[in-house]
């Protein structure tokens, strides 16, 4: 850390439930061991990127997604003089939340759980990394510090208006100042998710065959990516044209975030990581133009990718999964796991608290899991 406004773990606002801190390990590096050994992040490894887990050895997990997020922004946090380790905690922890089958899940469970006060994957997160985490003596929960908490609950920026219930229950006892921005740490995972599945959902996609590199050249930042590949080394074999070329785009991103975040920190006058926060508005960001040529790429991806005709067949399926086990675990409580029935039990017929229940347990199975149960109790 050499920046001034960087969060320093000797001056972190410590954890809800006081430990004693060891000398060998900072306090956000703890935070990162603690969310690595977490039973949720190793269920990442089998829930969906974009493809369905089982659908190929090669795309990307919500697991491989989290790894790739945490590298991106551990550069980029050390080349803005941040701490890396509480960027690396917050990159690991950000997709902890997200139920089986990526968005098309969360849609689901959003739309079940309406009634219930909704289904939100960063509220979930919160709820998993405080609460639904069990293996601690002491506490439930993981015991995250406060400023690891504060980066996984708005790492995208300040929460407002009505909260989802997750996030809005343990704000209640322990405020993180959800009206203001994160920290730059926080804010630099944010930007390194992006990064991540940008470049990432163009190697899978093109994995697929749901496009060419034909009809990617025309995009920004792709094409000047190939025409320099094709300069430095014609007649390059075209995986490796295609690794080179997408390995570019990804450095130029990286680059783009790192060179104007440099410009909003030394124009901010911040001179601690409060000033950060109460800045109003965020301090990692892309340049205006990457940000307009990225829109160009994501309506690409949206239009060719996330809405194939291939992944919106299975996206109807998997839909059909959770909108089945949801009313049938939610009318028949006792088909949940025998570790669920304390939980149910303290519903005692409360509908909404036995619906939150079962959304916690149909958020934290794997795809593989969620297609098991569905045809071993429905068919």
């Amino acid at each position: 850390m050499t920046a001034p406004y960087a969060s320093d773990p000797a001056h972190a606002r410590g954890r809800r439930w006081p430990e004693e801190e060891l000398p060998f390990r900072s306090s956000f590096q703890r935070d990162r061991d603690r969310i690595i050994h977490a039973s949720a992040f190793r269920r990442l490894k089998h829930k969906t990127q974009v493809f369905v887990e089982h659908e190929g050895d090669y795309y990307r997990t919500r697991l491989t997604h989290s790894i790739e997020v945490a590298q991106v922004a551990r550069t980029i946090a050390g080349a803005l003089g941040l701490n890396d380790c509480l960027t690396e905690a917050v990159a690991l922890a950000h997709d902890l939340g997200h139920p089986p089958f990526g968005h098309t899940g969360e849609d689901a469970l959003q739309a079940l759980m309406q009634p219930y006060g909704g289904f939100d994957h960063n509220a979930q997160a919160i709820k998993i990394v405080t609460q639904l985490e069990c293996h601690y003596a002491d506490f439930d929960g993981l015991n995250l510090t406060w400023e690891c908490l504060e980066g996984i609950a708005k790492h995208n920026g300040p929460v407002t208006g009505a909260l989802p219930y997750a996030l809005a229950e343990y704000d209640a006892e322990h405020d993180l100042e959800l009206a203001t921005h994160a920290s730059a740490e926080a804010q630099v995972a944010a930007l390194s998710d992006d990064i991540a599945y940008n470049n990432h959902d163009l190697h899978d996609g093109l994995r697929a065959g749901l496009f060419t590199e034909a009809d990617i050249v025309g995009l920004p930042i792709i094409g000047p990516a190939f025409s320099a590949v094709d300069r430095k080394y014609p007649d390059l074999d075209p995986i490796r044209r295609r690794h080179e070329a997408l390995r570019r785009v990804f450095g130029a991103m990286v680059s783009d975030v790192v060179e104007t975040s440099r410009v909003l920190l030394a124009d901010s006058g911040a001179q601690d990581v409060v000033d950060i926060r109460h800045l109003g508005r965020p301090v990692v960001r892309f340049s205006e133009q990457l940000w307009t040529d990225l829109n160009a790429i994501r309506s690409f991806l949206f239009h060719n990718m996330y809405r194939a005709p291939s992944v919106m067949e299975k996206r109807q399926e998997v839909t059909l999964v959770v909108h089945d086990l949801f009313p049938l675990f939610l009318n028949q409580p006792h088909l949940l796991p025998d570790r669920w029935g304390r939980d149910v039990a303290k519903a005692d017929g409360d509908k909404t608290a036995l619906a939150r229940i079962i959304a916690d347990y149909i958020a934290g199975m794997t795809d593989r899991f969620a297609l098991q149960e569905h045809a071993r109790l429905i068919g």
